[in-house]
């Protein structure tokens, strides 16, 4: 390995952890303010830690299971490489760790922000983001650097027959890294995500509609769950959701580089392999310096807000863009189309960011026009959601088709397939480059809202609910931005991973040669790994018959369309079932303690904080379990072809569903808090309730079920990947 620039991945990882830590002593030295405040920031960070520790102990159960049955496929019938179960679980262990990290930070800066808010907005702001930049820097820290490690470790011990690393191997076994991150992935965000939205929508439809008493109010006793919430779904369950999303396209895209220079002489293969890890790690860099640019002034309006960070999100996306250059010229000569692909990437992330921020911002049209509905009563203000989150759909799926073509032509493709797909590849890298920055715009968001809980129940004055208030609005609108942003990536990337899996089908068929010496594919007999090589992506595509004339393709899409749709529906349903559960609690504490409305009584916080978790812990397993079972059924019973109608049906259908569940949740969330901002009537108005309950809709399709969607889509392509041996033997032979 003697191209240096390599080592820019481990050191900008290391940096990033680094730059965390220096951003958590900075944090965790600031007073969190007044003793009832200090109380109530330790009451949310008890049940976050008790919720955690539970189901990390379901989820521990669950890769063992896992783990001993990519033993059995790497050991006993000697289809994947034998790296394959350990690689899995470190990419579960990191991913769980780095949502753990932010999430226990997260509890500690919430308070913090809150007496910060007490002084200034720009002090407070720069609290909760510098918190979130905590989450982000973690995140891609640990991704890369455990990324890079492991690249280090199977170049030494995955050889050609020449001697030389085998970078096509190589690759696709750390591309089951990627599955153990999204496994883990999964369960954080449909946990949490039903933790969360059971909370937020007993505590709103029995506190704010029934009992008319405001947001976090402290007589209300599901409000600790609530923001106990906020911490496990969206920081912990978005932590590890775009770790995943990070960690995938990084490694989908540097499986196809080994192929795409496969039969190029010298240093080609190696430096396409490492160019995603080194954007990576000019990303990180990128990002470091964003998150210092972010400020702002007291009085800030939303569009303000919006500024500052947009500003920040805009210096890495320059710097990335500078650095990406010059990476690929050196990498890369004479494929300088491949930076044109970069471009592309990071283009289409701000197009998708700024769509979602139109639709779901109270600063625009569509979610004004929603409040102005509320007027009129649920119904409208529900009509109007939907149809605001079937239209937001339009803008980023133009834009991720133009992506696709973009990247693909830019980097060649039209003249050479599997390059266009490397372009494809890289393109998703470049978007999520300023994964550090874009997520601590986002894991910024329930910092601030757990700031507004705080202040809310500590009694504090106005003015400081007002700036909480500020930063929680702006908070709603990035977290929608973020949830579009992943999305966006996940079809980028999920495409990639499609070319990855006949990649893994190809290693898979290499297993079954070195037990049989030999291997018929349809007109081709295969005797070797170098003539196994030559096959190019669209041959082997024409000789497994992956056509939309094949009945098992056009099965597959029907399939992974249905799982889309599926998936969504169960865990909507997990959200009503544990949501009732919550609503009839909160109910009979206002039923048998009359004296909890007039601070008599103390409303059991404790109780509702169970019944969120015992429901996140049942519901979510179903759900999980089916995203890893469907493909590996698929692949046995449909072959290669219906895998790959699968994964291109989920990826169509999930894709555009999750950006209408982000959005159209958004967009009645930030309905809501412009109406209580004093508008069309204000807090307690008919308009309010109205409000509430389109914002209680809202709440399962973005925080539970539409994020959740765009790792359903990545897990299932990850588990056909690390299957795709068992496929191959099971249907080709």
């Amino acid at each position: 390995m003697d191209n240096y620039l390599f080592f820019l991945a481990p050191a900008a990882a290391v940096i990033a952890l680094a730059f965390a830590y220096f951003f958590y002593r900075q944090v965790i030295r600031l007073e969190e303010g007044t003793p009832k405040m200090v109380e109530i920031a330790q009451a949310v960070r008890r049940g976050a830690k008790a919720y955690i520790k539970q189901q990390y102990k379901i989820v521990i159960i669950f890769f063992i299971v896992a783990c001993i049955f990519l033993m059995f496929l790497a050991f006993v019938l000697k289809v994947q490489s034998g790296w394959t179960p350990f690689a899995f679980l470190t990419g579960g262990f990191f991913s769980a760790l780095a949502g753990f990290i932010g999430m226990i930070t997260a509890t500690l800066a919430s308070a913090r922000t809150t007496h910060q808010a007490r002084t200034s907005l720009d002090q407070a702001l720069r609290v909760a983001f510098r918190s979130g930049a905590i989450m982000g820097l973690v995140v891609v820290g640990l991704a890369l650097l455990d990324i890079a490690i492991w690249f280090l470790v199977l170049q030494r011990f995955v050889l050609t027959p020449a001697g030389g690393p085998d970078y096509a191997k190589i690759t696709v076994t750390m591309l089951s890294f990627g599955m153990g991150a999204s496994l883990q992935a999964l369960f954080a965000r449909v946990g949490g995500g039903i933790y969360t939205k059971a909370a937020d929508v007993g505590a709103d439809l029995v506190g704010k509609v029934e009992a008319g008493i405001p947001e976090d109010d402290p007589r209300n006793p599901a409000t600790i769950a609530d923001n106990v919430g906020d911490n496990v779904g969206d920081v912990a369950g978005m932590g590890a959701d775009l770790y995943e999303s990070y960690a995938g396209s990084i490694l989908s895209t540097a499986a196809l580089g080994a192929s795409a220079f496969a039969m190029v002489a010298g240093e080609m293969a190696f430096n396409a392999v490492i160019l995603p890890m080194v954007i990576a790690g000019i990303g990180v860099l990128a990002s470091i310096i964003g998150v210092f640019t972010v400020r702002t002034k007291e009085g800030a309006t939303q569009k303000e807000l919006l500024k500052s960070l947009g500003f920040g999100i805009n210096v890495s996306s320059v710097i990335i863009i500078l650095g990406s250059l010059g990476a690929v010229y050196l990498l890369l000569p004479g494929h300088m189309g491949v930076f044109g692909s970069i471009v592309v990437g990071l283009m289409v992330g701000i197009v998708v960011g700024k769509s979602v921020e139109y639709f779901t911002s109270e600063s625009y049209r569509p979610t004004r026009g929603i409040a102005a509905k509320a007027e009129t009563g649920e119904a409208t203000v529900i009509i109007d959601g939907l149809s605001t989150g079937m239209i937001s759909t339009a803008i980023p799926v133009l834009s991720i088709v133009a992506g696709i073509i973009g990247a693909f032509a830019l980097a060649g493709g039209f003249n050479n397939a599997i390059m266009g797909l490397y372009g494809i590849g890289i393109a998703a890298v470049g978007m999520l480059s300023t994964l550090g920055m874009t997520l601590a715009t986002d894991a910024y968001g329930p910092i601030a809202d757990n700031a507004g809980g705080n202040a809310e129940m500590a009694g504090l004055e106005k003015k400081v609910r007002e700036r909480t208030d500020a930063l929680d609005s702006l908070g709603n609108t990035t977290a929608a931005t973020g949830k579009g942003f992943a999305i966006g990536s996940a079809a980028l990337t999920a495409l990639a991973l499609l070319a990855a899996y006949i990649e893994e089908v190809k290693a898979g068929i290499g297993h079954i040669l070195q037990k049989a010496g030999e291997f018929t594919l349809g007109n081709l007999t295969i005797t070797d790994a170098a003539s196994l090589k030559e096959i190019t992506i669209e041959k082997f595509m024409d000789v497994l018959n992956i056509s939309l004339m094949n009945p098992k393709v056009i099965a597959g899409i029907f399939l992974g369309s249905m799982m889309a749709f599926l998936f969504s529906g169960l865990t909507m349903k997990a959200v009503g079932r544990a949501a009732s559960d919550m609503v009839n609690e909160v109910r009979r504490q206002f039923r048998e303690k009359p004296g909890i409305m007039d601070g008599s009584e103390q409303p059991d916080y404790q109780q509702c904080v169970l019944i969120s978790t015992k429901g996140a812990q049942r519901e979510m397993m179903l759900p999980s379990i089916m995203a890893v079972v469907v493909p590996i059924a698929v692949g046995l019973v449909f072959g290669i072809p219906g895998v790959m109608g699968l994964l291109a049906g989920a990826l169509g259908s999930g894709f555009i569903l999750a950006i209408f569940m982000a959005n159209a949740g958004g967009a009645w969330d930030n309905a809501k808090k412009y109406i209580e901002q004093g508008n069309f009537g204000g807090k307690g108005s008919r308009a309010h309730k109205a409000s509430v309950v389109g914002d209680t809709v809202g709440d399962p399709l973005k925080d539970t079920s539409g994020p959740s969607l765009n790792i359903l889509i990545k897990l299932m392509s990850m588990v056909s990947i690390v299957v795709a041996g068992l496929s191959a033997g099971y249907s080709l032979l």
